[in-house]
């Protein structure tokens, strides 16, 4: 029975894309703990937030066998939108040799990011990290972090592309996918 148990396990991680033996794909923050609240320096500064739109580092380890480049995405998906969410953050072509991201990586010029990584605007309307935001007096946000292992070395997307271009093209070249979410509310005044 143990043995028929092991097998079907085994059968169910290589068919997700996970050798048996090896790591899941994960990805962490050592600024915040899966669910727990991004700080205030995380917060964007501007819309009425007063923070220093600090993003924050990140690790991660296990990417699938065949991994040629990783795109990061960080939506809102508690933002009252109507619906669509909110986009913080669409960074691409970052190198597989990366295993992290330092604090403050998303700068708006992309001096902190690895040598040939891209960004898009957010849905602030700027390239780079928009921290979160809430409208004041919400209940928590999440701020889903999601880092995709792609089977491309380069995303191919023309110029001005937005985060639906981006979310579109990326999960075509997927291997795989790894998620952190941190909480954020906007302090009372």
């Amino acid at each position: 029975m143990i043995v028929k148990m092991f097998v079907r396990a085994a059968s169910l991680l290589t068919t997700l894309g996970v050798a048996p033996g090896a790591h899941a794909f994960t990805l962490t923050s050592p600024d915040f703990q899966p669910g727990g609240a991004l700080a205030d320096a995380q917060a964007y500064n501007g819309m009425g937030c007063t923070g220093q739109n600090v993003s924050p580092a990140l690790r991660w380890s296990g990417a699938p066998a065949g991994t040629k480049s990783f795109a990061l995405l960080l939506h809102d998906p508690d933002a009252p939108t109507g619906g669509s969410g909110w986009w913080h953050w669409i960074a691409y072509d970052i190198p597989a040799s990366t295993t992290e991201l330092p604090r403050d990586a998303g700068k708006a010029d992309g001096s902190a990011m690895p040598k040939g990584s891209k960004s898009v605007a957010n849905d602030y309307g700027t390239p780079g990290y928009g921290g979160p935001c809430p409208p004041e007096g919400d209940k928590p946000h999440r701020y889903v972090f999601t880092l995709y292992a792609l089977n491309v070395d380069k995303l191919e997307l023309p110029n001005g592309a937005h985060a639906p271009v981006v979310g579109f093209v990326v999960n075509g070249k997927t291997l795989g996918k790894a998620s952190v979410t941190g909480m954020y509310a906007r302090p009372s005044k």
